[in-house]
């Protein structure tokens, strides 16, 4: 920086730099802000700005040129006019050829808006130097953004939302900046995402949703954003996922769910996303593998759960998802494996618990999941000698 200073504030003629030395700014200054007539640069050192300032901001007569040279390696004029408060607001606009392209009447009439870089932001209608009318916005890489009308500076109507490549996202209607009314929107493929409305910037009302295959994904109503009342899910390959209600976004309410194979998964009902109540749920195989009772989420109640060969494995109560009370487990050739009680889930009171091919192994009781007094007996594999053990207050003691 270079110039003028009265109390470390720039104020009258100086000179302004980049970090890598470019000259920025030379013109005037007051209380550390462009003001008056002045010249401004590029980052590349190129002619930007000349004319006058107010506030650090582009106000009276000006000159605005192009970041790049264009044809014969000259300076370009990009428009030559009357900026208000940083605005153009009377001029005439120019090509990179420097051919007249627009001229705008106090703040009325086509206008083209560029960034530093000489990339298009937008191009349309103004009124009173607001946006108002048709207009559309780019991408950064020159592609169309947005193709929509304005009102008092905002998107307002019907419109259209362009992706990167400029392959259609979305084609409906605008309020205030915000998706309003009916609306269709379109995954990159050009498959159909989404067609129902919009309600202030959030879904609402009867909706379809697709997945990117163009298959059907979720068929229902949406509530301020969020999936509200009956509804259907689907997975890709177009068998049916989920069938049920909605409340505020979670499932509430009966519903059932299916595997990607078509069959059967879950039967029964949520409360604010969490199954309650009896409930049935099945494995890939279509076989039985629960039926029982939840509580917000957990097993509770009296329940059986089933091995995926369809043999019963549990027959019990559970309280707060743990094993409680009076119990019998199986193993999956059909033998009984455990009879007797838990407590919070451990084992906990009289018991008996026997081998896979049914021979008795335990016969006693436990105590927080700890053979606690009792009789065991273990087989050796390699000579099939019986071994007998005795628990006495959680101690074992070899008989034989």
């Amino acid at each position: 920086m270079w110039g003028n200073f009265i109390d470390d504030e720039k104020s009258g003629k100086g000179k302004q730099y980049y970090i890598d030395g470019i000259l920025e700014y030379e013109g005037n200054f007051l209380n550390n802000k462009y003001n008056g007539k002045g010249i401004e640069y590029h980052f590349n050192g190129n002619l930007k700005y000349v004319g006058e300032f107010l506030n650090g901001k582009y106000n009276g007569k000006g000159k605005k040129y192009y970041y790049y040279y264009y044809y014969n390696k000259q300076t370009r004029l990009q428009f030559e006019g009357i900026y208000l408060d940083g605005e153009k607001y009377s001029g005439i606009g120019y090509d990179y050829k420097g051919n007249e392209e627009y001229e705008i009447k106090n703040g009325n009439g086509f206008m083209k808006i560029y960034d530093d870089y000489d990339r298009l932001i937008f191009a349309g209608e103004f009124l009173n130097n607001i946006r108002n009318g048709k207009g559309k916005e780019y991408h950064t890489n020159g592609k169309l953004k947005y193709e929509t009308e304005y009102l008092n500076g905002k998107r307002n109507g019907k419109g259209k939302e362009y992706n990167h490549e400029e392959s259609l996202i979305f084609d409906g209607e605008y309020l205030n900046d915000k998706k309003n009314g009916k609306a269709k929107e379109y995954y990159y493929n050009g498959n159909l995402k989404f067609e129902g409305e919009y309600l202030n910037g959030n879904i609402n009302g009867k909706v379809k949703i697709y997945h990117e295959n163009g298959r059907l994904k979720f068929e229902g109503v949406y509530l301020n954003g969020k999936k509200n009342g009956k509804a259907k899910e689907y997975y890709e390959n177009n068998r049916l996922m989920f069938e049920g209600e909605y409340l505020n976004g979670i499932e509430n309410g009966k519903a059932k769910k299916y595997h990607e194979n078509g069959l059967l998964e879950f039967d029964g009902e949520y409360l604010n996303g969490n199954k309650n109540g009896k409930a049935k749920e099945y494995f890939k195989n279509g076989r039985l593998m629960f039926e029982g009772e939840y509580l917000n989420g957990i097993e509770n109640g009296k329940v059986k759960i089933y091995h995926e060969n369809g043999r019963l494995e549990f027959e019990g109560e559970y309280l707060n998802g743990k094993k409680n009370g009076i119990v019998k487990e199986y193993f999956d050739n059909g033998i009984l494996k455990f009879v007797g009680e838990y407590l919070k889930g451990e084992e906990n009171g009289k018991a008996k618990r026997y081998y896979y091919d049914g021979e008795l192994m335990f016969d006693g009781e436990y105590r927080n999941g700890i053979k606690w007094n009792g009789k065991e007996l273990k087989s050796s594999d390699s000579d099939k000698l019986d071994i007998q053990y005795v628990y006495i207050e959680g101690n074992r003691i070899i008989l034989k």
